[in-house]
């Protein structure tokens, strides 16, 4: 391709509005342009890299003997109320009514649609186990999108859906799409972590995302460098150590005038936030919930929802505070019990413990709270409801363990019978009898892998793509205006096409400096430089652009300068490919 017929629209300076690296190379390099908040419009440069990695993904895919389908984004309000999620995801789902009134949405996810779509071709055991994806459009209506395609209103994902006689055959099938996904992810130069996961919306037994280390992730990640254990922190249980020695303190009531949060009760009383129980009270889909924690704990709030099995949190309002007898911002232990209101205890407050609390009445504090003289265990449910800390103990071996910013590139989960039985989808097993099928789910952000392979892969000059998914291997930088020289250049330009190169020609009528520069933005993993050297003295510079290692070659026919790149460009390959071993 010559770059004077094609569109490469860089810019110098970066977008006010993006904050990430990856969002903003995507934009100056001319990637992609943001059409409205959470949409963005792929350029021809973009889309080439967009369709690598799905290629990428097709072939470990296929490879893994998955059938591509491809079913419509709108899909029928009924299918998602057949399954219970059409209230049940919430805000972020685009709905629509069409003239005729009917309800629909555009699919965040297709579940729904490949149970009705499956369902009626399998019918005895021998269809199955079948594996069946889509690389496809999604829709989810974020409420705050970020961070460029990372956090988008409109992406592309791979999804799929395996569908089983028995659990037997699930795991084999989540272990086999588990290693099929540290190849794709190999492949595209990303490493990643698989994590033990929350599953969320979509229900099931098991989950695991696969996590990129990033100090811009948006989720947390709690790692054992001794056992190798790796949780999202939603999801990570906290390891309960019993205090052989619980504090002992006679109760008194304080004034506290003004101290409503945990940390200004400690600065108050001189004392550290673990001693003080947190109460949190919170409205769950009508439902009223006081939690009481340690001081120094934060609520999971995926842990109370999966306990609760709700959707939607929020804080109580003063009215629903009121009316179930509660003072804001001095809740607890001894308060007046209502009938209305569901009380928790976390797993880590210690019932023995003396505890600074409310002491439900405004601006006063009580010391001395000990909880098993407020509560009765078979009265009061007792949860692992707070977040895992660095430094808690590892759930495996109990070491400790730290955290980590992550971005999650994929996602697997055991379904379950969670759809087969809401769609009732059966097959008559060896026996003869009807058996319920078992699902397994396998998700892969497209953009976003290619947003966090810019992530993984940028440095102050632009970008350095993996050869892999790079929109073109070689950018070839022609330094001539003598029509007989450019003609000598078309030459080796044809000759690199000619053997299967992936060549830009950057033939622009522009100042070297500019060509450089650009290059270097874009990242290309190979820059070949042609001009006076090449017309004199048959030299090529040679740039790897992730190293940034320049070096002149001298060739006396085509076929050895083509012969010579093809064999770097070979390397690079051995070096991508080495991770998959």
């Amino acid at each position: 391709m010559k770059a004077s017929s094609y569109l490469i629209p860089t810019t110098k300076d970066d977008p006010q509005d993006a904050v990430v690296a990856s969002h903003k190379l995507m934009l100056r390099a001319g990637l992609v342009r943001k059409s409205s908040s959470g949409l963005y419009s792929y350029l021809p440069l973009g889309l080439r890299i967009l369709k690598k990695i799905e290629g990428i993904v097709r072939e470990e895919m296929d490879a893994a003997s998955a059938l591509e389908f491809q079913l419509p984004i709108l899909t029928p309000s009924e299918i998602w109320k057949e399954s219970g999620r059409w209230d049940k995801m919430g805000k972020e789902m685009f709905r629509l009514r069409d003239r005729h009134d009917s309800e629909s949405c555009l699919g965040p996810t297709h579940e729904e649609s490949f149970c009705v779509l499956v369902k009626p071709m399998v019918r005895s055991y021998k269809d199955l186990p079948i594996n069946v994806y889509q690389i496809h459009t999604k829709f989810r209506d974020e409420i705050r999108p970020r961070f460029g395609v990372i956090r988008s209103r409109e992406f592309t994902m791979k999804d799929a859906y395996s569908f089983h006689l028995d659990d037997d055959s699930l795991d084999r099938t989540y272990q086999k799409m588990r290693t099929t996904y540290r190849r794709i992810f190999a492949r595209l130069g990303l490493t990643t972590i698989p994590v033990q996961a929350d599953s969320g919306n979509m229900g099931g037994s098991a989950s695991e995302e696969f996590m990129v280390v990033s100090p811009i992730g948006e989720e947390t990640l709690t790692l054992c460098d001794s056992c190798g254990y790796s949780g999202n922190i939603e999801k990570t249980p906290v390891v309960v150590v019993k205090n052989p020695n619980p504090k002992k303190e006679e109760e008194a009531v304080v004034e506290t005038p003004g101290q409503k949060s945990i940390t200004d009760v400690a600065n108050f009383l001189s004392i550290r936030p673990e001693n003080c129980l947190k109460a949190v009270a919170l409205s769950c889909d009508g439902k009223y919930v006081l939690v009481f924690l340690r001081g120094e704990r934060e609520l999971n709030e995926n842990k109370l929802k999966n306990h609760l099995n709700t959707n939607e949190l929020r804080p109580m309002s003063q009215t629903e505070l009121t009316q179930v007898g509660l003072v804001a911002g001095f809740i607890g232990p001894g308060f007046v019990p209502s009938k209305d209101l569901l009380v928790l205890v976390d797993s880590l407050a210690d019932w023995n413990e003396a505890y600074v609390s409310g002491a439900n009445e405004f601006d006063k504090h009580k010391k001395g709270v000990v909880l098993s003289k407020y509560f009765k265990s078979d009265e009061v449910q007792v949860l692992d409801l707070s977040q895992s800390l660095p430094g808690d103990p590892c759930p495996n071996c109990n070491s400790p363990l730290k955290a980590e910013k992550g971005i999650e590139v994929g996602h697997i989960f055991k379904l379950g019978q969670k759809y087969s039985k809401a769609f009732d989808i059966t097959v008559l097993n060896d026996k003869g009898k009807a058996t319920t099928t078992t699902m397994g789910c396998y998700g892969i952000g497209i953009n976003r892998c290619m947003a966090t392979v810019i992530e993984q892969c940028n440095d102050d000059k632009g970008i350095y793509w993996p050869i892999s998914i790079a929109p073109f291997e070689v950018c070839l930088v022609s330094i001539a205006k003598n029509p007989e020289d450019i003609s000598k250049i078309e030459k080796i330009y044809s000759a690199l096409k000619a053997s299967g190169v992936e060549v830009l020609w950057d033939d622009r009528d522009l100042g070297p400096g500019f060509k450089f520069k650009d290059s270097e933005l874009i990242g290309f993993p190979v820059r070949l430089t042609i001009g006076k050297g090449f017309l004199e003295k048959n030299e090529i510079t040679i740039l790897n652009r992730k190293t940034m290692e320049e070096t002149t070659h001298n060739f006396t026919t085509e076929e050895n300068f083509v012969t010579e790149v093809k064999a770097l460009l070979e390397n690079l390959r051995k070096e991508l490919a080495a991770k998959l071993t």
